[in-house]
């Protein structure tokens, strides 16, 4: 069962880090080993306008012309959002997670309830509402921010679950003008109009030196943010499904200014926005 805002609400002020666990370990390990093959491995070269590079040894394709009022849009549409669910906020700070702010939760009502259905419509799932609190809906939520910011169905393809649309971006890297590339976690820092990605599996997908192929992704269970802010080393991003809401989390970076994987949040892949 799900923990209640009453529950929720005492998250606010944790005192004492959560003893680590049977994930905490497994994250610990994918820590290390992207650490060490961070060390072994040259970062992959950006062009310099940091929007070209390869991937997995394959060239990623010319960028699009730069259209910052699209990519504007997708962030606003989810602000927007996520001020419509009461402005929920979750902050990670290594194991502990807390929530200074509860916001509306998908089954609170009608009001909350009918607008995750406007999320499952986007991905061809019209029955489905808040009150599926069983079904996640972060995929759906992504996708509906994407096609009401304006971005065509051929530069992203909404779906019920992640994996989908981010096997296809991964294939479709090296053609030229693709809004969103993968990046490896330890080659670039993410930017607000990012995905950054996490595993929701027992254990991570199979990955090779940080990259992971589109084949790889098959029906895995994951999570995506879209970035919004960035100050100094904290990243705030959006994302649906979060503590039962549209959420607003905060992270902090490393000091090179890359992700960490964390127990409650083992990234393992970012989407870079070209626009």
């Amino acid at each position: 069962m799900r923990p209640s805002k009453a529950e929720a609400r005492p998250q606010r002020r944790p005192t004492r880090a959560v003893p680590a666990t049977g994930a905490a370990h497994r994250i610990l390990a994918l820590v290390l080993s992207l650490t060490l093959i961070s060390c072994a491995t040259p970062p992959e070269s950006l062009g310099p306008d940091g929007r070209t590079g390869t991937w997995n040894g394959r060239p990623i394709g010319t960028p699009p012309a730069p259209n910052p009022s699209l990519k504007r849009a997708i962030i606003a549409r989810a602000e927007q959002e996520w001020d419509y669910f009461g402005r929920q906020e979750v902050v990670f700070r290594g194991m502990v997670e807390s929530i200074p702010l509860v916001g509306d939760w998908e089954d609170d009502g009608p009001r909350q309830s009918n607008r995750v259905n406007e999320y499952w419509r986007a991905v061809g799932q019209p029955d489905l509402t808040g009150m599926d609190c069983q079904k996640p809906w972060s995929a759906a939520f992504i996708g509906w921010i994407m096609l009401n910011a304006g971005v065509p169905a051929d530069q992203f393809r909404p779906s019920i679950a992640h994996w989908p649309y981010l096997a296809d971006l991964i294939e479709s890297a090296d053609l030229p003008g693709r809004y969103f590339v993968p990046r490896r976690l330890q080659d670039y820092s993410p930017e607000p109009g990012d995905l950054i990605c996490a595993y929701r599996s027992p254990s991570p997908p199979i990955m090779t030196n940080g990259y992971v192929s589109a084949d790889a992704l098959t029906g895995i269970s994951s999570h995506c943010d879209l970035v919004t802010g960035k100050h100094g080393r904290t990243l705030e991003a959006i994302g649906g499904n979060v503590r039962n809401s549209v959420s607003k989390i905060r992270i902090e970076l490393d000091a090179q200014g890359h992700l960490q994987p964390i127990p409650r949040r083992p990234w393992f892949l970012i989407i870079q926005n070209r626009l």
